[in-house]
């Protein structure tokens, strides 16, 4: 099986210290290593570096190769620009299906923390089987443990029946950012699992269900795909900017057909880092005696349940605080209530209204 490691996007719930040319996944949020290359040596003794790539932005480029310098160029899928999930797993499939359109392929992203690791790569390799014996569409649930609003649900049915303790169901819908009740409703109710992003199937299929569900994207992809084929970069980019901004989740999961998807229940320990909350819980395990995780040079008084990160080049001060991110980096300090982090993106418009682009 191939491994894809999504690893363009720009992780924007995580400002200031992501940056659109510095992203999240470059960073170590939670060990000592950056995120993406804990993702990356998850799978290479596994699979080796022949069968792991990469899909990036140009501008990624060059701090990959500074953090993974053994990663050769035929690795990188390299999009022309940023246009959403859909486009880029698209753009991917196509350029995998040149080579080996039957082969399965998963879509990896680069920003999980996976406590895990052997369960983890247990549930590809159900997965890699049951693409084969079923030619379904795979993807990987996690357990959800409260009612996020910025993940999306996968809806289980009955279980399909598999050798081995890995729990495999049948698929019955997806909803993607659901509001906060439904979300609730969805934990009470045992019979939705948080999206992992983790979808298996070959670039033949994928491409396939383009065509079914995203028309215009599938004929942009297989133009693409002779362009790719005659080496002509500047069509193939041209090509890819015509393709619709839109998430694989929204143009394809929602409508997709149920009995065409199977759902791993993944038991490895999962979290995605996608919010300063959510790197706030998945640090708890650190947190001094008042819940407060601290990075950096930090004094803080009578405060409770903060996250503190301190640039390394001064020293964080808090008093009284509770709840509350603060983060500070070399030219800019975000400060929010724990539970408005997932609003974090939403400064990114006043930014551009104000000509400071140069801090996002």
């Amino acid at each position: 099986m191939n491994i894809v490691i999504l690893a363009g996007g720009v992780g924007t719930r995580l400002w200031p210290l992501g940056r659109k040319h510095n992203p999240k996944q470059f960073f170590p949020m939670v060990s000592t290593k950056p995120l993406i290359k804990e993702t990356y040596d998850r799978f290479l003794k596994a699979y080796g570096p022949g069968k792991i790539y990469f899909s990036i932005t140009p501008d990624l480029e060059r701090p990959l190769r500074k953090l993974l310098p053994k990663v050769t160029r035929s690795q990188l899928i390299i999009e022309p620009e940023r246009r959403d999930t859909a486009p880029a797993m698209g753009y991917a499939a196509a350029v995998l299906a040149l080579k080996d359109p039957d082969e399965p392929m998963v879509f990896v992203p680069a920003d999980h923390f996976i406590a895990d690791q052997e369960r983890f790569l247990q549930c590809f390799r159900v997965g890699e089987r049951l693409i084969r014996e079923t030619g379904k569409l795979l993807d990987i649930g996690i357990t959800a443990t409260f009612p996020s609003t910025v993940l999306g649900y996968t809806k289980i049915g009955a279980l399909y029946p598999v050798p081995g303790d890995v729990e495999v169901y049948r698929f019955a819908g997806h909803t993607e950012k659901p509001k906060y009740a439904t979300a609730a409703k969805y934990l009470v109710s045992g019979k939705y699992l948080w999206h992992g992003n983790y979808y298996m199937w070959t670039p033949r299929k994928f491409l396939e269900a383009f065509k079914i569900h995203q028309p215009t994207t599938a004929r942009v992809l297989g133009q693409i795909q002779q362009a790719l084929t005659a080496k002509r970069v500047a069509e193939v980019a041209a090509l890819y900017s015509r393709l619709e901004k839109i998430s694989f989740d929204y143009a394809v999961t929602e409508k997709i057909k149920k009995s065409d998807v199977l759902i791993i229940k993944g038991d490895f320990g999962w979290s995605d880092i996608g919010t300063w909350d959510m790197l706030h819980s998945q640090l708890s395990a650190t947190a001094d005696g008042r819940g407060n995780v601290i990075k950096g040079e930090v004094v803080h008084f009578d405060s409770k349940n903060c996250l503190l990160y301190a640039h390394d080049a001064r020293v964080l001060a808090a008093v009284g605080l509770e709840d509350v991110v603060v983060v500070d980096t070399k030219d800019a300090v975000l400060v929010c209530p724990k539970n408005r982090a997932q609003d974090v993106k939403k400064l990114f418009p006043e930014f551009e209204k104000r000509g400071l682009k140069k801090y996002l």
